[in-house]
């Protein structure tokens, strides 16, 4: 076969950005996830590409690694600066968070009996397998929920980089105490790698807040992220939590006002942070978007469509699916008890899957899994968010939800709800905007 040159390649890759910025319109315009179109344009390319008999060779899929070390990076970061730590929050967070986890947990280890079952044979691989088919994708939630309620969409956003940011964790641990057999053992290991992380992470962030918003180069974007991937691998080198080190980093960055108190206060001049926010705001949306289609549409060229007509993977497909909203409507309607609609079918598959399937060592890879199964899950998942949105429309937030959500304040305090005008007789409540 003929393999793509040097400046065919850089004409390809311009125009798939090109592409995949026209497909964020439409996206948005039409709620069709701008994934499918995405995946749709990687097996386009494969099919021409097939027709014109050219191979693009093994360098594109060499690069996967790396660009998924910097996807990972750059999503647990942009994550990271989207929470916002306060107290009124704070009954929005642990439900979001504990819906996420619980969610998580159960979700793989449903699909990994499912796997177990049908196609692989060893349970801690199926496992392995399983935990990136149950993480939601917030790439694809945030964008898509902004025609929610102001409740609902921020829990949706709380939820989604929960889900990203404990399936990651949870991925990596599977891998580095597949050794083990002791479950304590496991649980040791888990806690004191995390505990040993977060205490160095906690002083590396303060450092770096300082360092970060004492630079006054023009040239500063590829310093921050050459500084994030220093952290990532050196973390790696050590065998700790990487991504929780940029957690934190995320978190006190985005929460200044609440790490340095105090005497630290007058360390921070906030005009400074705010623009090192900036910055860094900029270098995750830029980067996410990046690596977010050129890994759809590698996953589009790899995908061989022989395998979609496959009972086996058809099958196999349709039964994670069922097992996933099966689970996800319990786990919906246990902590957000009233409304669920349409949350309870806000629950796509994208990005994280894609990196984490790719990340999978090859002692882990079971040659009867089909990357078919990885499609139909994606497909599936994003289809049903869509129409879930298309046919949700405005709807009324019920005072018990609200209160739920957010719990009861004192009459003293600022009231965050406020009655609008009724409409057909009904009374709307809408939340006050928050900071």
């Amino acid at each position: 076969m003929e393999v793509i040159g040097p400046y065919t390649a850089i004409i390809a890759v311009s125009l798939i950005i090109i592409i995949s910025y026209f497909f964020n319109i439409i996206s948005k315009k039409t709620n069709i996830p701008s994934v499918l179109m995405l995946i749709a344009l990687g097996i386009g390319l494969k099919q021409g590409m097939n027709m014109l008999n050219m191979s693009a060779g093994d360098q594109l899929f060499n690069l996967l690694e790396v660009l998924g070390i910097v996807g990972l990076i750059m999503i647990v970061l942009e994550a990271a600066l989207d929470l916002k730590l306060s107290s009124d929050k704070w009954p929005i967070i642990w439900k979001s968070f504990s819906l996420a986890l619980l969610s998580l947990i159960l979700t793989a280890l449903a699909s990994a009996w499912i796997l177990h079952q049908f196609i692989i044979d060893d349970f801690y691989s199926a496992i392995v397998y399983a935990v990136p088919l149950s993480i939601m994708s917030s790439a694809i939630i945030i964008p898509s929920v902004g025609g929610l309620s102001e409740l609902k969409r921020e829990f949706m956003v709380y939820e989604g980089t929960f889900s990203d940011i404990l399936g990651i964790m949870v991925f990596y641990f599977l891998l580095g105490n597949a050794g083990v057999e002791s479950g304590q053992t496991v649980a040791v290991n888990v806690f004191s790698n995390i505990s040993i992380t977060v205490l160095l992470s906690i002083g590396i962030s303060y450092a770096l807040v300082l360092i970060f918003q004492n630079m006054t180069s023009q040239v500063k974007l590829f310093m921050l992220i050459a500084v994030l991937l220093i952290l990532y691998s050196v973390g790696k080198l050590f065998h700790l939590s990487s991504l929780v080190i940029i957690l934190v980093f995320g978190l006190v960055l985005n929460n200044y006002q609440i790490f340095f108190r105090g005497f630290a206060r007058k360390w921070i001049d906030k005009v400074k942070i705010n623009e090192v926010l900036d910055d860094f705001h900029l270098v995750t949306i830029e980067s996410a978007f990046v690596v977010r289609t050129f890994f759809f549409v590698l996953f589009g060229i790899s995908i061989t469509l022989s395998s979609l007509y496959n009972f086996q993977v058809a099958l196999i497909s349709v039964a994670l699916i069922a097992a996933l909203y099966a689970i996800r409507f319990v786990m919906v309607k246990i902590f957000v008890q009233k409304d669920i609609f349409p949350q309870v079918f806000l629950s796509p598959r994208g990005l994280i899957t894609i990196l984490l399937f790719f990340a999978i060592p090859d002692e882990f890879k079971d040659p009867n899994f089909d990357s078919g199964i990885l499609l139909y899950v994606i497909i599936i998942s994003c289809i049903i968010m869509a129409l879930a949105l298309v046919m949700s429309g405005k709807k009324v937030i019920p005072m018990e939800e609200i209160t739920f959500l957010y719990g009861q304040k004192d009459d003293s305090e600022e009231n965050p709800i406020k009655e609008s005008e009724t409409e057909n007789g009904k009374e709307q409540v809408n939340p006050k905007p928050m900071d």
